[in-house]
């Protein structure tokens, strides 16, 4: 029961505060969330390293950014103090996928395993392509491996903290 307590307990980094949008203390957005939106479904929020409890009142696209009124922020400068803090949120409040997909903070991190038993190192990075999900694997070198279930990666066990991969060793 513990065990299952603390990897809910487990915070998301979903995005940061990357600036003031006006002068009424609203502030720009940035999502690492697809769709980039999506950010405004997940509330409230954890703010900074202090973990500030930020409730949204209102949030929406505005061009090319995104841009939210928090509550408790109702000026230009109290928004601006709150640029480059990090939005996480508790794991628990993220929807659980179906099988064979999984939040990309689940695979940072695990051990990668060629399909042969050779190790390929760490998952650092995953990087959105437009066509597919890529890992980039460092190693004794660094290889970028499609994330696409069922043709180059055959399992993920979370629990044991590895991803097997159908991939030559030496590509």
């Amino acid at each position: 029961m513990g065990a299952d307590l603390d990897k809910q307990r487990e915070t998301v980094l979903l995005g940061h505060i990357s600036g003031a949008h006006g002068i009424k203390g609203w502030v720009k957005i940035h999502s690492d969330t697809e769709p980039r939106d999506a950010i405004f479904d997940y509330q409230p929020w954890q703010v900074g390293t202090a973990k500030q409890i930020v409730r949204i009142v209102s949030g929406r696209i505005q061009g090319k950014y995104l841009v939210a009124e928090l509550e408790g922020v109702s000026d230009r400068e109290t928004a601006e103090g709150l640029a480059g803090q990090h939005i996480v949120v508790f794991r628990e409040q993220l929807p659980g996928l179906p099988g064979n997909q999984y939040y990309w903070n689940e695979l940072i991190g695990l051990h990668v395993f060629s399909d042969t038993g050779q190790e390929l190192g760490l998952v650092r990075e995953m990087i959105a392509t437009g066509a597919n999900d890529v890992m980039l694997v460092q190693g004794e070198r660094e290889r970028l491996i499609p994330f696409i279930y069922g043709v180059y990666v055959s399992a993920v066990d979370l629990a044991a903290g590895r991803v097997v991969v159908s991939w030559d060793p030496d590509f």
